[in-house]
């Protein structure tokens, strides 16, 4: 009986092993306990950040609740992280409804790929959409970029302070838009102004315009009046490296964490 029971822990012990590893590559890393999307929406960005994490080697998750208790939505971020068998490479986004507060909480390499300059850039991102209740938009804006800047920082760079994506370009269809507004408006302009001037004749030479013996120049001078010399001090080149990077703190693991929030 004692050697099967020496033959069977081991089994046992392996078995349990691969139980937990398992259970923790199964775990959600969309948590919509808010019920801010519908089944279909849910599935599109739970697909999405599945896709991304295991393709990026970094949990991409993100975590909706009504209420987070009496936990700063930093807190309650950093402890979902750490304690639901997440990767030790993380980025978390939280959204909490009830004081609409969201919160980003980075860990490993996670801090690493989304600097505070990062961060920064990314909520002026899908911040619009989560504002304006598009959160199925907003969602999949966030996980996008944070597959964009993980890409980035494994090419040896991150996204930092003078280094950041391009915004999307959208100036030349701003500008025709404006231009084909513009004419329109010039066009009904000029048209009522013609109308108006009905008493007036083309004329082929300009002294057609000038009344006879109205004009009489008698001297003709050149004055210089004054100079004016402004001067302005030449911009300084910035420092890459001042003002970059991540700011951290320790959770209540005692693991180190970046990100950051606000209200939307």
């Amino acid at each position: 009986m004692k050697k099967k029971l020496h033959i069977l822990l081991p089994l046992l012990l392996v078995m349990a092993a691969v139980f937990q590893l398992s259970a923790q590559e199964t775990m959600p890393r969309l948590v919509d306990n808010a019920n801010l999307l519908s089944p279909a929406e849910e599935e599109t960005i739970r697909q999405q950040l599945d896709e991304i994490s295991m393709r990026q080697d970094v949990d991409v998750v993100i975590v909706t609740e009504y209420d987070i208790g009496d936990k700063t939505p930093e807190e309650y971020a950093d402890d979902f992280l750490d304690y639901n068998g997440y990767r030790e490479d993380g980025i978390l986004l939280l959204i909490s409804m009830a004081d609409r507060d969201w919160h980003v909480s980075t860990a490993g390499y996670g801090i690493t790929a989304i600097t505070d300059a990062g961060l920064a850039y990314i909520q002026g991102r899908f911040l619009p959409s989560l504002s304006a209740g598009d959160y199925e938009a907003a969602f999949a804006c966030f996980a996008e970029l944070c597959d964009q800047f993980i890409t980035q920082a494994q090419n040896g760079e991150a996204y930092d302070v003078d280094f950041l994506p391009k915004q999307p370009f959208m100036a030349v269809r701003n500008l025709i838009v404006s231009l084909i507004i513009g004419f329109l408006i010039a066009l009904i302009a000029t048209s009522s102004m013609k109308k108006k001037l009905t008493s007036v004749k083309f004329q082929q030479g300009a002294a057609s315009y000038v009344r006879k013996d109205s004009m009489q120049l008698r001297e003709k001078s050149d004055s210089f009046l004054y100079s004016n010399v402004s001067k302005r001090a030449r911009p300084q080149q910035s420092s890459r490296s001042y003002g970059g990077g991540s700011s951290t703190h320790h959770s209540s693991s005692g693991r180190s964490h970046g990100g950051g929030g606000g209200k939307f």
